[in-house]
């Protein structure tokens, strides 16, 4: 087991390496230049379309299509990965985090309107994502296609067997913190409830995530509003400290800079996913007239995932003081005072114990510390957020492995593959719950890493549709139209569904 630890750490010092970091922040920059700053420009079209489009025989709506990618991005990142990247590379790391939002927006927007344009009707429902425009835009058919299977098995196995595992491990660790329920039964009981929800397929995902991912949402935001109203003088010290932290002007955090960036970078990508190829494929599942216009909402979604709930939880923590920070050479450069006191050694971690412990001091006794049977108000909130933001995750997961499975067996027997694909994420989950954190984070990097390296070199390659569908969206809408999509008019070839729908009008 150690021997397979080892393993997994060395590949992703590969994989996370500081080329995917440079990629990834420079493709960010790259498409906000080269659509001139739409996330900026559009915002009131991305909030008007959140609630356009109804849902068809074939597909979703639009607000559903934003829900599952939502169920998607906001999960275990939001909480746990916030409280590990200030503690690794302290608060200047969630200025790194807001920065991959903000840029990655026009990832998303790229990789979602190329879902979308590329998008097929398979057996009355729509499926699309990377491997779908992977396949359809490259040039070259047989490297194309290559490439197309290359991302679909990476997507199957992290979306199926390794991130499953860090949501399951820390909604086990969240609600036996706070209920002292065993890891066990926990994880039985994830596993049944997810496979009765999965074996319901898209719509079934998309109703409990369109209940459930607003509800949730926000209420952790108004928790955190109430936090930092509550110490409202203490907000700008906190911006402050954010600021002056990521450019290692403050000498405390001035050290670490390197692994703030890095970190900050990891932890925004895992959170708000855009870039990783995760966001095309409920995207390409919404009933739109135009891709652009779900390109638009999933851009969106970013925002919410990392500038609303993951900032929820930097503020909760930051304000309250109830934060640690972690040295190059180990030791702790600030002790906030959250710590586990078991038999009789201090033991501290990036987890969402910073999160419960800032609950804790906003409205309960405000001890700062925790110790080996402390149970608080944080802990109870922080176990029921987890959960809902890891379950809906899982629920995410599943549809994207599955479409991954259909294009890989189309027309081969499908059927048995959707069965082990359920089969095998449920038995993820279960193990996610009984193994150690470490692993279950280090495997869900690994994941991440693989995707985001595979999208964002094809989104790079397959840029030019998506920015066409920008252009054409916003010279119909100065026209007074409400955009409808030609490919045919725009040059756009192989974009087989749109061709059909065009020529049918």
């Amino acid at each position: 087991m150690e021997s397979f630890e080892a393993f997994v750490k060395a590949a992703n010092g590969i994989i996370w390496s500081n080329a995917l970091i440079y990629l990834l922040l420079i493709t960010g920059i790259y498409f906000s230049v080269r659509m001139r700053f739409f996330q900026v420009r559009m915002i009131k079209d991305m909030c008007r379309l959140l609630f356009k489009g109804d849902s068809s025989v074939a597909g979703i709506s639009s607000f559903q299509a934003l829900a599952v990618s939502l169920s998607g991005r906001v999960g275990t990142g939001n909480i746990a990965g916030v409280a590990t990247a200030i503690f690794i590379g302290g608060p200047g790391a969630v200025f790194w985090m807001w920065a991959v939002a903000f840029l990655g927006a026009g990832s998303a927007f790229v990789e979602s309107a190329l879902g979308q344009i590329y998008k097929r009707k398979e057996h009355g429902q729509y499926r699309g994502g990377p491997a779908f425009y992977i396949e359809k835009g490259f040039k070259q058919k047989a490297i194309g296609k290559v490439y197309a299977i290359i991302f679909a098995v990476s997507t199957v196995l992290a979306c199926g067997f390794l991130l499953p595992g860090v949501q399951s491990n820390s909604i086990a660790a969240a609600i036996h913190n706070a209920f002292k329920f065993d890891h066990t039964y926990i994880g039985i009981f994830l596993a049944v409830l997810l496979g009765l929800i999965i074996f319901g397929g898209i719509r079934s995902i998309a109703k409990v995530a369109s209940f459930v991912v607003p509800f949730m949402a926000m209420a952790y935001i108004l928790v955190a509003v109430i936090i930092v109203a509550i110490n409202f003088r203490e907000v700008p010290g906190v911006f402050a400290l954010i600021i002056s932290s990521a450019f290692g002007a403050k000498a405390t955090f001035a050290g670490i800079i390197g692994a703030m960036i890095t970190i900050g970078v990891k932890r925004g990508v895992y959170s708000n996913e855009a870039g990783q190829g995760t966001g095309p494929h409920p995207a390409a599942a919404a009933e739109v007239s135009h891709p652009a216009k779900q390109g638009l909402v999933q851009a969106f979604s970013v925002y919410v995932d990392t500038l609303f709930v993951c900032s929820a939880t930097a503020f909760m923590i930051l304000i309250t003081g109830m934060y640690n920070v972690k040295g190059a050479d180990g030791n702790l450069l600030v002790d906030g005072g959250v710590y586990y006191q078991q038999n009789g050694v201090k033991q501290v971690d990036g987890s969402a114990t910073y999160a419960q412990a800032a609950i804790d001091k906003a409205f309960s006794s405000g001890q700062q510390t925790f110790h080996e049977g402390y149970v608080g108000t944080g802990s109870y909130f922080i176990a029921v957020a987890l959960f809902f933001f890891a379950f809906t995750t899982l629920m995410a997961y599943y549809y994207i492995a599955e479409t991954n499975v259909a294009y890989l067996t189309e027309k081969r027997g499908s059927r048995v593959a959707m069965f082990l694909l359920k089969i095998g994420i449920t038995l993820a989950v279960f193990y996610g719950c009984i193994r150690t954190a470490t692993i279950s984070w280090d495997l869900g990097d690994m994941g991440v890493g693989i995707m985001a390296w595979l999208n964002v070199i094809a989104i790079i390659i397959l840029q030019k549709p998506a920015l066409l569908s920008l252009k054409d969206y916003e010279l119909q809408k100065k026209a007074g139209k409400d955009p409808q999509f030609n490919p045919v008019a725009l040059g756009i070839k192989e974009a087989d569904f749109w061709e059909k729908e065009y020529e049918q009008q």
